[in-house]
């Protein structure tokens, strides 16, 4: 299926895409067409960028993520991001260093009933679990991009197989949920061998 790329949008990469418009919005035909893109790429996510360029101060992005995406625990180590659900549902699960949830958070768009939106400070380790078929969400962070800002949890798998990954998310959720409902000890994950 032909995707057509809308007027004003430059492709980065199969998931990634920046505007020219001086004054960035977005609606139903910028979310199919995100959609569309996911759904036709391997990893299922795709993003629109409101900011100019990787290296801008401030980085605003319109991200949309299938369920069967996995997104692997990871923290930023010297910046804090914002999360504002805008469609479908989510859980949002905050670790600590060894791998333990500290806390859940259910997620969904304003008027759900659950929490739309998180500031997530530096240095915590988190993922979110996708409910819906799509999640989409407006992401705010520091900016410029460096890839060594972030770091991956050493107790998560790794994201080569996406469904690895939403199985070890899953089996977390419902650990962590008989946690804090106190119903038995939350083990910390031990460490994923080194390949």
């Amino acid at each position: 299926m032909m995707i057509t790329l809308p007027e004003n949008y430059l492709r980065e990469s199969d998931e990634v895409f920046y505007t020219t418009a001086a004054v960035v919005t977005a609606g139903p035909v910028d979310l199919d067409f995100l959609k569309a893109r996911a759904a036709a790429n391997p990893r299922q996510r795709a993003r629109l960028c409101a900011h100019p360029a990787p290296g801008d101060r401030q980085h605003e992005m319109l991200i949309v993520h299938h369920r069967d995406v996995y997104v692997r625990p990871h923290r930023h180590l010297n910046k804090s991001e914002s999360l504002l659900l805008i469609e479908g549902f989510a859980t949002a699960l905050y670790f600590n260093d060894t791998g333990s949830v500290e806390k859940t958070l259910s997620l969904g768009a304003a008027g759900s009933g659950r929490c739309f939106y998180y500031r997530m400070p530096a240095g915590v380790f988190h993922s979110l679990v996708i409910e819906s078929e799509w999640l989409v969400f407006h992401e705010t962070t520091a900016g410029p991009f460096d890839r060594t800002t972030s770091a991956f949890a050493p107790w998560a798998p790794d994201g080569n197989d996406p469904a690895e990954g939403r199985r070890f998310l899953e089996t977390t959720i419902r650990a962590a949920t008989a946690w804090l409902d106190g119903a038995e000890a939350m083990p910390s994950l031990s460490p994923r061998p080194s390949p």
